[in-house]
């Protein structure tokens, strides 16, 4: 418990320490709930853009599955049409490899994602056995952990960053003084140093677990859509190469729409992810037409 006379003001922080809990770093708002309140139904600043949260984790699942069904789709339609087939042929090749790609990309996500939250279950049960048995030990490594959240683990770091310190208004010792109070609150408390220690040295969340099935579940949704622009036109167009132009423009339209959906969930540049998009799949397509079109060759009419 910290004596009264140790109480000091972080104004770079808008906060203080109170001593009478513990000595843990509590936060005054700088400005009333009031306030918060009656500016929080006010749009948000472009500079305040909302987080995708939820969703984020599982951003990949959908981008893999539906690229992965735009893609290897057209690929696979042009290769047999390159390859002479008729168009029922065609078509069956098309939603058979649809649905296949679709249920192998949610028995691939399930089994990776499963085993990936295994993995990690085994290393969040080390670290509790690590901080019940050497705990002395996990609070020497928190220690030198702490710079990756900014504060610095060192005097010789410390040193460093004197001048930016000094602008900020805060000094080397409220730092030292910090770091001891984070130390102090973390040796009194297991559990949460077992949290802390499984976020910064392992770079897990609560949050941040993914469900396999969902994961799965994603995957598998997403390719089928994606496998939709290359499958559809070959159910109207009776001529296969026609049906190929006409897939070959819904993907290029869903792979930009794709890129659209990228780029803003990046905050990126939409041109560049379309363009990025449309060129693996442009050769993609005319390397997988060209080796239809050498098959049917090397194979004769077979066919």
């Amino acid at each position: 418990m910290l004596n009264r006379s140790t109480k000091y003001e972080l104004e770079s922080a808008n906060g203080h320490v109170d001593s009478t809990n513990g000595g843990i770093l509590e936060l005054e708002p700088s400005i009333s709930s009031e306030h918060m309140q009656n500016n929080s139904s006010q749009p948000h600043h472009p500079a305040h853009r909302e987080h995708l949260q939820k969703t984020r984790q599982y951003y990949r699942d959908m981008m893999l599955g539906v690229n992965d069904g735009l893609v290897s789709s057209l690929l696979l339609v042009a290769g047999v049409v390159g390859g002479g087939m008729d168009v029922t042929a065609v078509l069956l090749t098309a939603v058979s490899g649809a649905i296949a790609g679709a249920i192998s990309m949610f028995a691939g996500e399930y089994v990776a994602t499963k085993s990936q939250n295994e993995v990690m279950s085994g290393e969040i049960k080390l670290e509790h056995e690590h901080v019940a048995k050497y705990h002395a030990e996990e609070m020497q490594e928190l220690s030198s952990l702490l710079s990756l959240i900014g504060i610095p683990s060192s005097s010789p770091d410390l040193n460093e960053l004197s001048s930016d310190l000094e602008e900020a208004g805060t000094s080397q010792e409220e730092i030292r003084e910090l770091k001891r109070l984070i130390t102090k609150y973390y040796h009194a408390n297991p559990d949460a140093l077992v949290k802390i220690m499984i976020a910064l040295e392992l770079g897990v969340i609560d949050d941040e677990v993914r469900s396999p099935f969902v994961a799965g579940a994603t995957s598998f949704g997403c390719f089928f859509v994606g496998a939709l622009p290359s499958t559809v036109p070959f159910a109207i167009i009776s001529d296969p190469r026609l049906g190929l132009l006409a897939a070959g423009i819904a993907t290029g339209l869903g792979l930009s729409m794709v890129g659209a959906v990228k780029s803003w969930a990046t905050r990126g540049n939409f041109l560049c992810s379309a363009i990025e998009n449309l060129s693996i799949t442009v050769a993609g397509g005319a390397v997988a037409y060209g080796i239809g079109v050498g098959f049917q060759r090397l194979m004769g009419n077979d066919l």
